[in-house]
């Protein structure tokens, strides 16, 4: 039995948006900037998809450029604005590399998070009134991708109006999609969406820019999407992503609801399961399909690898370099400890999740952690009571 657990890395390709990129494959494709006509039946499927993705965001289909994902689309916006009319970037401590390392060469400052994980606003208003230059964008995504926490982006939105005023406020909205209503991303005149999030296909996603919003484009080439992103359309890869869109809005109601209930299971279950464990943030204050743990004098990269044996599929919220493992810098900057931060999962579930899965993960995971806490000697033994059986 696989138990996908997952989703925050990539959701399963949804079966309308399969049948939508097999149609296409399946099909003599022109290209969409082309005058014959096999170019203009593409171009209508562009234009087409174009429609629902917008309808689906809340904005108008000009104001939506198709991009190759998520990280091209966050890159677009930061380094496009900035170029456009100069100044600096701003961020949030706890932004997605793709916004983090483009703020970073740029030059940018960013923004202190509470310890619950959210964006410390008053840190913000500082970081905005001391930025060396005049700010032209602020980026706060709307979820994190880490810990799900939902950021209060219209809070944000009047802080950047009141100490920024000239600065366009973008959101990496890619983790918030499957579970946010499109008002949720109202206040942003930049955001980031991705396909393969909500059950699209990998590599195709899209970058909303709302009227009065400008940006440079960062490749150059042949002009397409109104000029501001180059490129021959990935036609087949932007009819899957409006047909995972439209079935993402169509269920989210009701996905919603079911999830958040196995969810809460899960990580009841596993906090009532595993002493020395705690959950980050504030529950009622994360999306849906987001359970993310911290277990004490547990490696959560050794954690993974015995998951993975018996088929759970989860990911920790930290990364190997140069053999010494490093902390989140999501959780380093909630003032989570180091040694706290090596053992933490995420567990993300979505719209295939099944009560079966939460089950299986009940009975998979507290013993994976005690296997992992009895085995390694350097590690403190938990303390028994006398008598204890």
């Amino acid at each position: 039995m696989v138990t996908y657990l997952d989703h925050a890395a990539t959701a399963p390709l949804r079966p309308e948006a399969a049948a939508a990129v097999l149609d296409q494959l399946a099909r003599p494709g022109g290209n969409p900037t082309g005058a014959h006509a096999l170019a203009r039946a593409s171009r209508q499927v562009v234009d087409e998809a174009r429609d629902v993705v917008a309808d689906c965001l809340g904005c108008r289909p000009s104001e939506v450029v198709f991009t190759s994902g998520g990280t091209e689309a966050d890159n677009l916006a930061v380094k496009g604005t900035v170029a456009a009319g100069g100044g600096t970037a701003v961020c949030s401590a706890i932004e997605h590399h793709a916004v983090l390392h483009p703020v970073a060469a740029l030059g940018g400052r960013t923004a202190p998070v509470l310890p619950d994980g959210t964006v410390d606003l008053e840190g913000l208003a500082d970081v905005l009134q001391r930025a060396p230059a005049p700010v032209a964008l602020v980026s706060v995504m709307l979820v994190s991708n880490e810990t799900g926490m939902i950021q209060p982006l219209a809070a944000v939105a009047d802080v950047v109006a009141r100490h920024a005023p000239e600065a366009v406020l973008h959101t990496d909205a890619v983790q918030a999609v499957p579970w946010l209503d499109a008002a949720a991303t109202a206040p942003a005149g930049l955001v980031s969406v991705s396909a393969h999030k909500l059950g699209g296909p990998q590599g195709v996603g899209a970058l909303v820019v709302r009227e009065g919003a400008s940006l440079r484009p960062q490749l150059l080439g042949g002009g397409q999407e109104r000029e501001r992103r180059s490129g021959t359309h990935n036609v087949a890869g932007i009819a899957g992503f409006a047909a995972a869109l439209a079935a993402t809005v169509a269920d989210r109601g009701a996905t919603v609801a079911r999830v958040a209930a196995l969810r809460d299971r899960l990580a009841d279950g596993l906090l009532a399961a595993v002493p020395g464990s705690r959950e980050t943030g504030r529950r009622d204050g994360k999306v849906a399909g987001s359970c993310h743990l911290l277990f004490d004098r547990v490696d959560s990269e050794a954690l993974l690898v015995l998951l993975d044996r018996q088929g759970v599929c989860a990911s920790a919220a930290s990364s190997c370099a140069s053999g010494a493992l490093e902390p989140s810098h999501v959780l380093a900057a909630m003032g989570v400890a180091r040694e706290e931060a090596r053992g933490s999962l995420r567990l993300s579930l979505g719209a295939t999740t099944t009560g079966s899965d939460v089950d299986h993960a009940l009975a998979v995971i507290p013993p994976a952690v005690d296997r992992l806490r009895q085995r390694d000697p350097l590690l403190p033994r938990p303390v028994v009571a006398v008598g204890a059986s």
